[in-house]
C-alpha cells in the first residue's frame, strides 16, 4: 500500500488575498475543519472552520488574521500510524501534504486514511486481541514479543494504549491455537491481564473456587 495514493487535490488551497467570506463560503459547503493557506505554493498555515465562522467582517482578506493560522502539515513520507496521531493532535479532519520542496501538492482526508487502516491485515486478519499491563520500569516490548512467539503465537502488532506515571497497558494483535498458554505465561512474567478471554484457565478456575466457596457457605 502507498500511503500517497491517497493524496487528495479536490478542494482548492486559497491565499492570504482572497476574502474570509470565500473561506466561509467554502466551509458551509464542505465539511472540512481546516482550509490549508498557500503563498506562491508554499504553505503558510491552515485556518480553522470555527475561527472563520466566528470572524465578522467577511469582506476582508484573510491577510487580516494570519495571526489565528494553525501550523501542522506532513510529506510524502509519512507512515500511516503518524497521520492517525497528526490528526488526532490536530483535531482536524484535513491534513496539508508538502513534496520534498516544501511545495503544497494537497491534502490526506480523515475518512480516506480511517479506511485504510481499518482494511489492514493488522484489523482484518483472523487474530486475538489482548490487553496487558505492567509497571513502566518492567515493561520491554522485546519481552512481550518474546513471551507471545515462544508460546507458537504469531505477533501481528502492538501499541501502548494507555499510560500513567507507574504503569503501562498493552494492546497485543496476535493469532494463537493456544491462546491460554499466552495469557498464562504472561501472568507468569508479573503482567496483569486486563482483556478477558474465553480461553483463559485462570479465570475459570476462579470461578469453580468461587462456585465451591457459595455452596460451602450455603450449607
Amino acid at each position: 500500500m502507498n500511503i500517497t495514493d491517497y493524496i487528495l487535490k479536490e478542494i482548492k488551497a486559497l491565499t492570504l488575498n482572497d476574502s474570509v467570506f470565500k473561506a466561509y463560503d467554502l466551509c458551509k459547503n464542505l465539511p472540512i475543519t481546516h482550509i490549508p493557506i498557500v503563498v506562491n505554493n508554499k504553505l503558510i498555515g491552515c485556518f480553522a472552520e470555527d475561527d472563520i465562522q466566528t470572524t465578522e467582517n467577511k469582506e476582508v482578506k484573510l491577510s487580516e488574521y494570519t495571526h489565528l493560522l494553525h501550523q501542522f502539515h506532513t510529506n510524502t513520507k509519512t507512515t500511516l500510524l503518524d497521520l492517525i496521531t497528526l490528526f488526532a493532535e490536530n483535531d482536524c479532519n484535513i491534513i496539508p501534504v508538502l513534496d520534498e520542496n516544501q511545495n503544497y501538492i494537497g491534502y490526506y482526508d480523515l475518512r480516506d486514511i480511517l479506511d485504510v487502516f481499518t482494511d489492514s491485515p493488522f484489523m482484518h486478519q483472523d487474530n486475538e486481541t489482548l490487553i496487558v499491563a505492567k509497571s513502566k520500569s518492567d515493561f520491554s516490548m522485546s519481552q512481550v514479543s518474546q513471551i507471545v512467539e515462544s508460546n507458537k503465537a504469531k505477533l501481528l502488532g502492538l501499541y501502548v494504549s494507555k499510560e500513567n506515571v507507574d504503569n503501562v497497558e498493552i494492546t497485543i494483535k496476535l493469532s494463537s491455537e493456544e491462546m491460554n498458554e499466552v495469557i498464562q505465561t504472561f501472568r507468569r512474567y508479573d503482567y496483569s491481564v486486563v482483556s478477558q478471554h474465553e480461553d483463559d484457565s485462570y479465570l475459570e478456575e476462579l470461578k469453580d473456587r468461587a462456585n465451591y466457596l457459595r455452596k460451602y457457605l450455603d450449607m
